[in-house]
């Protein structure tokens, strides 16, 4: 990896990590088209640099993360099926982030989902309009419940936050706060995946040249001014016309996608 491909990788990372496209899904899609997707680096880089992502969410909520000590345990709650799961199931993650394939047909099965979401859920919506206060607090149920919902994430292409948004919704919250929940779920759950893939790292003996970690801060600082936008545009479009959108882009990536890898360019892992 370059600092080219390091600043591309984290501008990518600040755009879409939290919109429900799939960050994950969009980095190993570029580094597949860049050819450094193999790279032990490269798969260091692409999730270490969600820190920077997770400071946005703490700069722009900084008052949320001092509210209460029921908010971080209600965090806690959600954070559990993460933790299970991406412990049990390390290796077969592992496999599925080599998989630009797996991407594409994520993408395509979560765009369909995300066409029809606001439709499903349009009484949360009209619900919250007569009852502007009705859904201001999350219960442990409730967070527990999105928390299983972010594990389908671990199929690459899925989307965290697609998947967590969609999870609050299915517990009659709107979009607006599904959303901020969502965002918020994410510092501990990137944080924790950002610690076990540095243990994993030197654990296998690796060690980082000053280039390397020249391109970690810079990528970290990237993708936090990034997201910092990336986070206030999207609650705003979110909160005035859904889904659909993503759907679509999702849809039609992820055809471009299979059309490329299988005509034109075979992608690589």
């Amino acid at each position: 990896m370059n600092l080219l491909e390091a600043i591309i990788l984290a501008v990518i990372e600040g755009v879409t990590e939290y919109l429900p496209v799939s960050s994950t899904g969009h980095m190993i899609i570029a580094s597949s088209f860049m050819r450094i997707a193999a790279d032990d680096f490269t798969k260091l880089f692409t999730i270490v640099i969600q820190l920077g992502a997770i400071l946005s969410v703490v700069v722009l909520y900084w008052k949320r993360f001092f509210q209460s000590f029921d908010f971080y345990f209600k965090l806690l709650v959600a954070f559990v099926p993460a933790v299970v799961l991406g412990l049990l199931l390390n290796d077969v993650i592992d496999s599925l982030l080599e998989s630009p394939i797996t991407v594409a047909i994520s993408l395509i099965i979560g765009g369909f989902t995300l066409l029809k979401v606001d439709d499903w859920f349009k009484a949360n919506e009209e619900f919250d309009k007569e009852n502007p206060t009705a859904h201001t607090e999350i219960s442990y149920s409730t967070a527990l419940k999105i928390g299983f919902f972010q594990c389908l994430a671990m199929v690459p292409g899925t989307s965290r936050s697609g998947a967590s948004i969609v999870g609050g919704m299915t517990q009659k919250i709107n979009r607006k706060t599904a959303a901020e929940f969502s965002f918020f779920l994410a510092v501990p759950t990137m944080f924790g995946a950002t610690a076990k893939k540095g243990y994993d790292y030197y654990k296998a003996g690796f060690e980082l040249s000053s280039n390397q970690i020249n391109y970690l801060i810079i990528g970290n600082i990237i993708a936090f001014l990034v997201a910092l936008i990336a986070i206030k545009s999207f609650v705003d479009y979110l909160s005035k016309k859904g889904f659909k959108m993503f759907g679509y882009y999702r849809i039609i990536l992820g055809i471009a996608l299979l059309v490329i890898h299988f005509f034109i360019y075979k992608l690589t892992i």
